[in-house]
């Protein structure tokens, strides 16, 4: 597939992006339309707007007349998650949605294959995408099944005018936050996956570093010593109107550290990143992993079997692999390429240069980080 050379800027086209309420089911027309794949997403508004310029890209420079549309789930909304939608979709009996491409994160894919069975996925044909061996990484997870095209992770975002020497350890950051009380804050985890994987790693550290990677429902008998640190933490968290708040989705989180409100938080590096570039996030805040790590994953596209399949959705995750697209997405919101650096602008690379997807931690729990949450709300989100 042949791409035409385009602008280096490009204009943002107003784009409709419908969230459905239903299964998601599509017309006979629209899905046997080979030329057309609808793209699933779900998350923060910086993963929307690098999806809208991929596919206005895609649409306009593919000589093929292939048409990507996106629909998007914007997180901490209240509304039904992507999983439970492609789910009951297939338990529904639903074999002609308009579920053609699914980003998906390697992490994740775990859940959707225990709740939906092993088949709700395709393989992907590799042979089918010409751009395949630019891949510098696999998703860490079903392989077969994903193909990735961006990586992100949560690190420690703080204040550097404030925090001259951040803490560079699990311990090192908890005992700053009973020496900072009110100056830390985390949102809630089912709002968003910053302060999932501030939770997530903080039962985990307990345990055993393969039950990251393990579905074992007996790994829940482990997860007492996390939550006992978990309440013990959370009268030195952020306060309003002299009570303990947790943000509501990542940018909660971030609106608090920009406007100085807190001096430290989990955050995705990708958000941080962009948010600067546009200047809605002070030069001041800096980033910091610790050890143990927060969580990291590649993101992926993956075809589920209630799908179209065509060549429509090979072609975009074909293009999806250019050094013309991972620009863009690193451009647009800081992401990690799964492709050699070598290939891409370099003035954009140096802004991510030491976020390497092979050094991340990555999580992989299924269902276990939904009854992580649901045990979060009832036993953390309801102290006083």
């Amino acid at each position: 597939m042949r791409f035409r050379k385009i602008a280096a800027v490009l204009l943002m086209a107003a784009m409709t992006v419908t969230t459905l309420a239903g299964c998601g089911a599509s017309s006979a027309s629209a899905a046997a339309d080979d030329k057309t794949v609808t793209i699933w997403a779900e998350g923060s508004d910086n993963v929307r707007v690098q999806l809208e310029r991929q596919i206005e890209n895609f649409n306009a420079a593919n000589e093929e007349g292939y048409v990507a549309k996106l629909e998007f789930i914007t997180s901490g909304t209240g509304a039904q998650g992507l999983t439970d939608r492609i789910v009951a979709a297939k338990k529904a009996g639903q074999t002609n949605t308009d579920y053609d491409l699914v980003e998906v994160s390697d992490a994740s894919i775990t859940s959707y294959l225990e709740q939906g069975g092993e088949d709700l996925f395709v393989p992907i044909d590799t042979e089918r995408l010409s751009n395949y061996d630019n891949l510098t990484v696999t998703a860490s997870f079903r392989n077969d099944l994903l193909v990735p095209y961006r990586g992100t992770t949560v690190l420690l975002a703080y204040n550097s005018e404030t925090v001259t020497n951040p803490p560079t350890t699990a311990e090192e950051l908890y005992q700053w936050i009973k020496d900072n009380p009110g100056r830390f804050a985390y949102n809630t985890p089912g709002s968003g996956g910053a302060g999932s994987s501030f939770v997530l790693t903080s039962v985990y550290n307990f345990m055993d570093e393969s039950a990251l990677t393990s579905t074992d429902e007996a790994n829940m008998e482990q997860w007492g010593p996390g939550f006992e640190l978990l309440a013990e933490l959370h009268p030195y968290m952020y306060q309003s109107s002299g009570k303990v708040v947790y943000p509501n989705k990542n940018q909660g989180t971030l609106d608090l550290l920009a406007n100085k409100e807190i001096d430290m938080t989990p955050a995705w590096a990708d958000m941080v990143l962009s948010q600067q570039k546009q200047g809605t996030m002070p030069e001041s805040i800096k980033l910091v992993q610790i050890e143990p790590a927060f969580t990291g994953n590649t993101v992926c596209f993956g075809m589920p079997s209630i799908g179209a399949q065509n060549d429509a959705a090979y072609a975009f995750m074909d293009y999806m692999l250019t050094p013309e697209a991972q620009n863009i997405a690193l451009d647009s919101m800081a992401a990690i390429p799964v492709i050699d650096f070598g290939q891409l602008d370099p003035e954009l690379t140096a802004t991510i240069s030491d976020l390497k997807i092979e050094s991340f931690r990555v999580s992989a729990i299924g269902d276990l980080g939904s009854q992580l949450n649901e045990k979060w709300d009832a036993e953390i989100g309801t102290l006083e």
